[in-house]
This record gives C-alpha cells, structure tokens and sequence, in this order.
C-alpha cells in the first residue's frame, strides 16, 4: 500500500514537472504518452539508469547546432515509432471486432497502433513544418559519409576543391568571431 501511494506520489510530481515544462505539448499528446508508457514498461532503475537513449550535451550549444541535432533525434524517433508499429502483432478481424464491441481496449488506453501513429505524426509535422532548413543541412551531412574515400577520381577532385573550401571555412570562422566582439 505504502509504495502504490509513493508511486502515486511521484507519478503526480513528475506529470506536474511535464505539464510546466511541456508548455508546447499538446494535451492529448502528452495524454497519448503517457497511454503508451503503460504499453511499454520498464522498471525505474532501468529508466533511471544515467544513460538517456538521446544526450542533452548539444542542447547547450549554439541555437543553430541545437536546432541541427533536434533534427536528427526527431528523425530517430521517427524511425524508433516506425520500428515499434512494425513490432506490434497484427489484430485479427475476430480480435478487432471483440475489442470494439466490448470497447474495453478504447477505455484501457486506446489502440497502441492508433496512439503511436498518432505520435509519430506529431513528431513529422514537427520535422517538416519547423526544420526544414535544418533537414536539409542534417541530409547533406548524411551524403558526406558516402564519398568514396578509396576512389582515385573523387581524391583528386577533392584536392581540386579544397582551395575553396578552405578559404570558406576561413572567413566563415572569422565571420563568426567578428560577430562575437
């Protein structure tokens, strides 16, 4: 009993701390997560275990570095909520029709498929509609990896290239310290 009440407690005070600091997460979002958390359970010393699955570390950086990472760690979940739908069983059409009939599994929570779909379409509007340009730049990051460093033609058009560049990256740089003083 003691520990339902301490459980009740902390879940109380870690929503009101979501609510305050979630200003910008819709109601039903937020309500939606928390559905899912039920789904998806994990014991408190593995969700507390001082190893988040994404580092805060560059969200301390500058606005435009922080708004580059938001991008790739939206386009993660992106890809984690995929994951997680395709992992979910498939319904039957005699489960299907059992849980709307009863409507137990609408007042349990609702439709684990249904809620992660409708995350991840918040998350997607997110990524599309506030961080275009910053996609954008996380894409061409991406193509960096794929040049073929083992390739006599690109390691020679890369020298070529690299006069400018380096020039670029130069004044870029002393753009930035100008700014600061």
């Amino acid at each position: 009993m003691v520990a339902a009440a301490k459980a009740l407690v902390c879940l109380s005070l870690w929503l009101s701390v979501c609510h305050i600091r979630g200003a910008f997460i819709p109601v039903n979002m937020n309500k939606t997560i928390q559905n899912l958390l039920q789904y998806y359970k994990i014991g408190e010393n593995e969700r507390f275990n001082g190893k988040p699955v994404f580092s805060r570390e560059p969200l301390y950086g500058k606005m435009e570095a922080k708004r580059v990472f938001m991008v790739g760690v939206l386009e993660t979940y992106e890809r984690l909520i995929e994951q997680m739908l395709r992992q979910l069983p498939t319904p039957s059409p005699q489960t299907a029709l059992a849980g709307t009939a009863s409507g137990s599994e609408g007042e349990a929570g609702g439709d684990v498929r249904t809620e992660l779909s409708y995350i991840l379409k918040k998350i997607q509007y997110l990524r599309k509609y506030r961080y275009q340009e910053q996609e954008k730049l996380l894409q061409s990051l991406k193509t960096l990896k794929h040049i073929q460093m083992d390739n006599s033609v690109v390691q020679s058009k890369a020298l070529w290239e690299l006069p400018w560049l380096y020039e670029e990256a130069s004044m870029l740089n002393d753009n930035i310290n100008r700014q600061r003083r």
